[in-house]
């Protein structure tokens, strides 16, 4: 009989459970995942008819999660926190009782599953653990084959059962330079939970509860209410990302069923990512909620409402800040460029809070950014692109000049987009002039030969398009580069003059003044520039007098490497 009923599993959810999704919004994955669950379900059901001890009892004892005062000790499981005193035993099968009894055998078996067991030690209770595990698998059967509507007190107790057995606080081992080390912790092996044979089971049921066209929304939404919602979201900081998979499903699916719940979804979604950006940077399912939140932006309606453009200002654009963005970027620029296709207006926006957020020495997430901005400018239209096209080209000239490769490589490919090139060509009088000098240095001076000639191939789409512009702008880019060279020839005279009165003064033990040396004079602390008077000041032990009418011309010495600030004026 038993063998009869591990049987019985199906393999894909009934049809009209499936069709409960969001608005405007399809998620083939969810439907994929669910399939695949099934056969992971029936493979663990013929391991379990088959051994005394349920797989996924060999994890480390440390695991890293706590189920509070849920939890039991190894020889006491507990029942909602009181120890079971009676013999856990295993109920009959649904096949085994009249239909009139079938209600009340589901409801004892959900009572009986509210028991918690202890995983961290794989060699204790294992019958009863494994007759938990068969419990949870008929639980799962029913409410897939369920024919009428589950009443209220099913409902509850079923709710009941999910609270007890998920709903557990996290102690997360210790982890040095945490956020410091994002990239490490990609190919770090997750943490797993070793109470993973019976949370898995219990995932699937409330998913197959929330799918099942049996469970009435208006009547569920008294339990799985704003609390059970808010239990379910701090979930997703979970380590194991098994467990984040199941809750994306599942969180998706209440999004679609419960229309009442969807403000307060997002609203809670958007604290955790405050939490996150602001405070902590320290969250495992950031990239989870952002795939939920990319099917739930897919289905909003237009003309966008407020609060979903603010969404996009406080939340979405933020979260290009923490220095682990590369674990979750790529679901972020997908609901970023969501927000730009649905409406071309705000790409200005956007543009303008990559901007804000760009990197300066992290080059591995400026070629990210790159990515992204090739991907919201491929939807931008030209009146919002002329808005933000200034400062935009500005930071691409300075990823021109990147002596990382990468970087300069990744600014250059946006030009093999036909669209982000027609935008450049239409506006080459105002982005040419702007990008010009990081093209003309990069095409002779740049280590890299790839970069040099990428450039190579960029100048010459400009001067094929408009010869007279491209001839204009080296016009302009050699008397600037000449001016420099003056300036910096000048420089270096003047300082060499002063070196050799230093030297001539230690010589001498003399002090000179402005009659040996007229046409050196002194250096000011101030910015003014002083057309009368006298003034004395000491620079290299050399003191001297500053007696002018004429206005005098002031030079930074910072311009010329000195890190003092001090200004030498020269007649």
């Amino acid at each position: 009989m038993i063998k009869q009923i591990f049987g019985r599993l199906p393999r894909k959810p009934s049809k009209s459970g499936e069709s409960h999704e969001l608005a405007g919004s399809s998620d083939p994955s969810s439907n994929t995942s669910i399939n695949s669950r099934n056969s992971d379900l029936m493979s663990n059901k013929l391991v379990s008819s088959n051994s005394t001890t349920p797989p996924g009892l060999d994890f480390a004892p440390n695991s890293g999660y706590s189920y509070g005062s849920k939890i039991p000790q190894v020889a006491n499981p507990k029942l909602n926190g009181n120890p079971v005193t009676c013999p856990y035993e295993a109920l009959p099968g649904f096949r085994d009782v009249p239909s009139s009894e079938k209600q009340s055998l589901f409801i004892r078996k959900l009572n009986l599953c509210c028991v918690v067991f202890d995983f961290t030690d794989p060699t204790k209770n294992l019958k009863e653990k494994d007759i938990k595990r068969q419990t949870l698998l008929e639980l799962v059967d029913y409410v897939t084959s369920a024919n009428g509507k589950f009443t209220e007190t099913v409902m509850l107790e079923a709710i009941k059962m999910v609270s007890v057995n998920l709903f557990r606080s996290f102690t997360p081992q210790p982890r040095e330079n945490k956020v410091l080390e994002a990239f490490d912790l990609e190919e770090e092996e997750p943490s797993m939970d070793p109470a993973w044979p019976h949370l898995q089971i219990v995932y699937e049921f409330l998913l197959r509860f929330v799918a099942s066209p049996e469970t009435d929304a208006k009547l569920a939404k008294r339990y799985i209410d704003h609390s059970f919602v808010l239990k379910l979201l701090d979930l997703f900081d979970s380590e194991d990302p098994r467990e984040r998979e199941y809750l994306k499903t599942i969180l998706h699916r209440i999004y679609g069923k419960f229309m009442v719940h969807r403000p307060f979804i997002r609203k809670a979604i958007n604290n955790i990512f405050f939490n996150f950006i602001f405070e902590t940077e320290k969250h495992n399912g950031i990239a989870e909620l952002l795939e939920v939140l990319g099917s739930i932006i897919n289905g909003f309606a237009l003309p966008l409402k407020e609060e979903h453009k603010l969404f996009l200002v406080r939340a979405l654009i933020p979260l290009h800040k923490p220095r682990c963005l590369p674990m979750y970027h790529q679901q972020l620029s997908y609901c970023i460029t969501q927000f730009v296709e649905k409406d071309c207006k705000l790409s200005d926006t956007v543009i303008r809070g990559l901007l804000k957020y760009w990197p300066i020495t992290n080059s591995s997430k400026e070629v990210m950014f790159l990515s992204e901005l090739e991907e919201v400018l491929e939807a931008t239209q030209a009146a919002e692109f002329q808005r933000c096209m200034v400062p935009l080209f500005r930071q691409i000239a300075r990823c021109l000049s990147s002596s990382h490769f990468q970087v300069a490589e990744r600014a250059l490919y946006l030009w093999n987009n036909d669209h982000i090139e027609n935008l450049i060509r239409q506006n080459r009088k105002v982005i040419l002039p702007i990008i010009f000098p990081a093209l003309e240095k990069n095409g002779s001076n740049h280590w890299n030969q790839v970069v040099q000639s990428l450039t190579l191939n960029v100048r010459k789409i400009f001067s094929d398009v408009d010869p007279e512009l491209f001839e204009e702008c080296l016009r302009q880019f050699q008397e600037d580069e000449a001016k420099v060279e003056e300036l910096k020839t000048k420089h270096e005279a003047t300082w060499k003059r002063l070196e050799e009165i230093a030297a001539s003064n230690a010589a001498s033990s003399e002090s000179p003044t402005n009659d040996n040396h007229p046409n050196i004079v002194e250096i000011m602390r101030s910015t003014e520039v002083c057309t009368s008077g006298i003034r004395t000041d000491t620079i290299y032990g050399i003191h001297c007098k500053i007696k002018s009418e004429a206005p005098l011309h002031i030079c930074d010495k910072r311009d010329i490497g000195d890190s003092s600030g001090l200004l030498i004026v020269d007649i």
